[in-house]
């Protein structure tokens, strides 16, 4: 499971049991969590964000977006 990112509390990751799916990452914080897909930018699913604080994680992941499929290629062989 590797952390990309820690930020503001956020964890940005991706998990060993998502091969298979597009690239994407998942945004846990306390007992919230967040799946954007990486190529598309859009939200798969959120559990607790409100729309302020999606707005400003999907900026983050856009500024890592090319960087963290290429960690996705790497981590899955892609």
């Amino acid at each position: 499971m590797p952390t990309l990112l820690i930020w503001h509390g956020c964890r940005f990751r991706f998990y060993a049991l998502d091969r298979g799916e597009p690239p994407h990452v998942h945004v846990v914080k306390d007992d919230k969590s967040l799946k954007v897909w990486l190529e598309t930018m859009a939200v798969a699913r959120n559990i607790g964000y409100n729309d302020r604080e999606i707005e400003r994680i999907v900026s983050v992941i856009s500024e890592h977006q090319a960087e963290w499929i290429g960690v996705w290629n790497d981590f899955f062989g892609v």
